[in-house]
């Protein structure tokens, strides 16, 4: 969702439609080759049922894992998103870059390769588990979080060796984007954020103003429930709730979506 914030800054009248894969959150806890299938066929039938003329993968572990099946699967292009450790490189100075990510992300080859290819010169030091994607959830629901909490999963990369040195931390999750408010708390005036969200999107409106056919927008959508719809493979036990949190993003409301491409 932080990358649908950057757009809505960027191009208010994009037309956005959004499928989180609720039902297998979060997805560090499932089988590579799962993830891959399921990826495939999800975005296959959305790509279909909603018309859809560029695909951005949301979420760095499925980009890591499955960027090149999905590329190869669909024809229309592929966004992916991916741990900023280029970025990082380029703008560390002592030459040691943290990266919160989830424990898929952080055991990916694809993630040493960055490292491997564009900060080599860098010591990288990955924190990786499912705490903090538990309270990103928290944290975009509207909850009150523990300072202490969100602190004590940062510590983790300072106290690794040579963590002392650390002076950018790059953000490996596309849910961490809700934490920085509270990163920013943390007093660590001479650490470096890196939220990767921004860049993205203007990847995005790169390739969708290169395209020969002009953006689709909202206001040019008929009938009014064209206007982008938020599809979930599981529904939230307090949907009103959570369709309230969606407003800020341009979205109404949220409908259920299967493999078999049923939305209600």
């Amino acid at each position: 969702m932080g990358t649908v914030g950057a757009l809505r800054t960027l191009a208010p009248d994009l037309l956005i439609d959004y499928l989180a894969d609720t039902a297998l959150f979060p997805y560090g806890e499932q089988p590579d080759h799962v993830l891959i299938s399921r990826l495939v066929m999800l975005l296959t039938e959305a790509t279909r049922l909603l018309g859809s003329t560029l695909v951005v993968i949301g979420c760095n572990t499925a980009s890591t894992l499955a960027l090149p099946a999905l590329r190869q699967a669909l024809d229309v292009p592929v966004v992916g998103q991916v741990p900023p450790i280029r970025w990082a490189g380029r703008v560390s100075r002592t030459r040691t870059i943290g990266l919160l990510a989830t424990s898929a992300t952080a055991r990916r080859d694809y993630v040493r390769k960055l490292h491997t290819d564009f900060a080599a010169d860098c010591r990288l030091i990955i924190h990786g588990g499912r705490a903090l994607a538990d309270l990103a959830e928290r944290a975009f629901a509207g909850e009150d979080l523990s300072l202490t909490s969100i602190a004590h999963e940062v510590a983790q990369l300072f106290s690794q060796p040579g963590g002392e040195n650390i002076d950018t931390i790059g953000l490996g999750c596309t849910h961490y984007t809700f934490l920085m408010p509270f990163f920013r708390q943390l007093g660590l005036r001479d650490v470096l954020w890196l939220d990767p969200a921004p860049a993205v999107a203007q990847q995005v409106l790169r390739l969708v103003n290169a395209s020969a056919a002009p953006p689709p927008t909202a206001r040019d959508s008929a009938p009014q429930s064209r206007r982008g719809v938020f599809l979930m493979t599981a529904l939230p036990e307090h949907t009103a709730e959570f369709t309230s949190h969606l407003k800020a993003f341009g979205f109404s409301g949220c409908r259920a979506f299967t493999l078999s491409g049923a939305c209600a």
